[in-house]
């Protein structure tokens, strides 16, 4: 069971977490009718998004074995079969789609249709195209806010949006230079990276968390937020800053970006900062 799951990637589910922002932003985090929605929503994209997991690991087999790391995956292992894979697939394309259908939510379903179609071309071509693989990264981050949103009912306010897509860029930009790195280390190439080099990949990445910061000081400056919650959230940006620099120390100095998620659960000084943003946050918002 324990390979089903890895094929499935569900350490990755941390991701499709980005479902409940619109809830948590909102100040409906205690509304069970809507948290039970948004449950819904978390289970059907980790679904969407584990049938292309397995896409991926079926479509780079033979490169996933000569990879240092990926060579340790299902299908590259030998650990789950090419068959038992397939037959995984679909069940949980229909397990998502019989799920959208009795969800009732036209909007989410459209959105979970759109994520799988474009991560079905980015796994088979999109990704060996430079920038605009980074880009469908984040819009699959957008994507899952604005399930979210559509489940719940929620607005998604425009500085949302953009905080979401730019942050969501930065980790994409990070896997990329580790990719990089462990490329230049190993003395292998990958067709995706072409169109990127360091310097490219570091100035980009300085950008996008530029952005990202000012982003999420315009949100929380923005009337919406200052009317509704206390107005002491804009100090909570600090949290936010020092988070990225420590993601930039982990990129430059450490060389230590080639899966994010991974970063995120083993760098214990990350870690305490988002909880502490997060406690934060929550009491600025429900303790006001």
């Amino acid at each position: 069971m324990k390979y089903y799951l890895k094929l499935m990637r569900v350490n990755q589910w941390v991701k499709n977490l980005f479902v409940f922002i619109p809830l948590f932003f909102s100040g409906n985090f205690f509304n069970i009718d809507l948290m039970i929605q948004s449950f819904f929503g978390f289970i059907l994209f980790s679904f969407v998004a584990s049938s292309i997991y397995i896409v991926n690991d079926y479509v780079d087999i033979e490169k996933d074995k000569k990879h240092p790391e990926k060579k340790n995956r299902p299908l590259a292992a030998g650990t789950v079969s090419k068959t038992n894979a397939i037959f995984l697939f679909i069940f949980l394309v229909l397990a998502s789609l019989i799920g959208s259908i009795i969800l009732g939510n036209y909007k989410v379903g459209v959105i979970l249709l759109a994520y799988f179609v474009l991560n079905i071309a980015y796994s088979f071509k999109l990704k060996q195209i430079a920038i605009l693989d980074v880009m469908i990264i984040a819009t699959g981050f957008l994507m899952r806010v604005f399930v979210g949103g559509y489940i719940a009912g929620i607005l998604i306010s425009d500085w949302t949006i953009l905080l979401t897509f730019t942050a969501a860029l930065i980790l994409a930009l990070g896997k990329r230079r580790g990719e990089l790195i462990n490329s230049e280390l190993t003395g292998t190439t990958r067709k995706s990276l072409d169109g990127y080099n360091e310097p490219f990949v570091n100035a980009a990445l300085v950008i996008a968390c530029t952005v990202t910061i000012v982003s999420y000081l315009m949100f929380t400056l923005s009337d919406e937020v200052q009317s509704k919650f206390h107005h002491y959230i804009i100090y909570t940006f600090v949290f936010v800053f020092a988070g990225i620099l420590r993601y930039l120390q982990q990129t430059f100095v450490f060389q230590k970006t080639e899966s994010p998620t991974k970063l995120i659960f083993k760098d214990v000084f990350l870690q305490l900062l988002i909880v502490v943003w997060g406690i934060t946050f929550f009491l600025l918002i429900y303790f006001k």
